[in-house]
């Protein structure tokens, strides 16, 4: 399940992040030239900080696979080396 889920949040973020590219600099250009009226309608600025909310979740998402992954593995290890170590008693 979790590799199905890491693939779809690969191709998500990577989909997210076009129209995200592309809306910034729009957005800083129709800021910072001509009337001060010509700016970005309100829903599109929205738009905008939703789709940058969901980059950076899926960001730190992506970015902690590996430190989730080293956690399991070791955390795995640990309960199969306690499994293992069996105390057997002794006949004296």
């Amino acid at each position: 399940m979790t590799k199905f889920f890491n693939k779809w949040t690969r191709i998500f973020h990577r989909w997210i992040a076009i129209p995200t590219i592309i809306l910034i600099p729009i957005a800083v250009v129709a800021k910072f030239t001509g009337d001060t009226a010509e700016h970005l309608p309100p829903q599109l600025e929205q738009f905008q900080s939703i789709l940058m909310l969901l980059l950076a979740i899926s960001g730190t998402y992506l970015y902690l696979i590996p430190y989730i992954a080293k956690w399991q593995r070791n955390r795995r290890k640990k309960a199969g080396v306690a499994a293992k170590t069996v105390v057997m008693p002794t006949d004296s």
